[in-house]
């Protein structure tokens, strides 16, 4: 008998499982497990991965970003609902035929968004680990983007200075001591370069900063993904390198991005 014809007694199973291992969806990870499995040894093994502290993306191989499906393979940084904000903010700001750069790219999630919320844009998407890359350019369908591996500014093509409308960055900004504080699911299963942001979880931040009025054209917005702890000081560093920026944050997705906007011209 296929599974599925007893699938609420199942389902059932295996919520009562992933709720005793504190997964506080566990109705909806459940229905998602029992999609991805094609029986029921199957999907004993994918629930006792994910009591074990798997990320549920990683089980099921993707993640819904912005109502799309991204694919995720395992030790890649899984896109956060909270960036969906990022990605809004990002889409109110760009133009058709715009030049945008995503850098710290990760799975491709933001780019991919972005290239579904928009018509025409030239996309360059950055990341360095190689993993990541790989996924990126499976999100980032070809002729939809670039992908490049490298880091951060140094792959993307230098006839780009002074042309880029938009630069978008979801950059690691934990500070490194509170990575041990983090669920499981990130901090053993997540690539630690993709959340280790230095001493004060700015580091990868001041780097893209400090090089964006050099890639940005005339009246071009940086946007970076930050925490409300670190959003007064990361609005410093836009300030610092000549960029006017502004605080944006929605309390319902508990996301914080400073958005600056170029404004002299060299």
């Amino acid at each position: 008998m296929d599974y599925r014809e007893d699938g609420s007694a199942i389902w059932k199973t295996i919520v009562r499982k992933l709720r005793a291992a504190g997964c506080v969806f566990a109705e909806d990870e459940a229905r998602l497990l029992m999609s991805s499995s094609k029986n029921t040894a199957e999907l004993a093994e994918l629930a006792d991965r994910r009591v074990a502290g798997f990320p549920l993306e990683h089980i099921i191989g993707w993640a819904d970003f912005c109502g799309l499906r991204i694919e995720l393979d395992p030790g890649i940084f899984v896109p956060r609902q909270r960036t969906e904000f990022l990605v809004r903010q990002a889409v109110a700001l760009t133009r058709p035929g715009d030049v945008v750069v995503d850098l710290c790219c990760g799975s491709g999630a933001v780019g991919a968004a972005l290239v579904a919320s928009m018509e025409c844009i030239e996309l360059h998407a950055v990341d360095i680990d190689p993993a990541a890359v790989q996924c990126a350019r499976r999100n980032i369908q070809l002729g939809k983007g670039f992908v490049y591996e490298g880091d951060l500014y140094d792959p993307i093509p230098v006839q780009h200075y002074n042309r880029v409308n938009v630069i978008i960055a979801n950059a690691p900004y934990v500070p490194t001591e509170a990575i041990k504080f983090m669920p499981t699911e990130a901090r053993v299963h997540e690539a630690r370069i993709a959340l280790d942001g230095g001493v004060d979880g700015l580091d990868v931040q001041r780097r893209i900063v400090a090089e964006a009025p050099h890639w940005l054209t005339k009246g071009g917005f940086l946007l970076v993904e930050t925490s409300e702890k670190q959003a007064p000081l990361t609005a410093e560093l836009f300030a610092q390198y000549g960029l006017i920026p502004k605080w944006v944050r929605s309390e319902e997705q508990d996301a914080n991005v400073i958005i600056g906007i170029r404004t002299d011209q060299d």
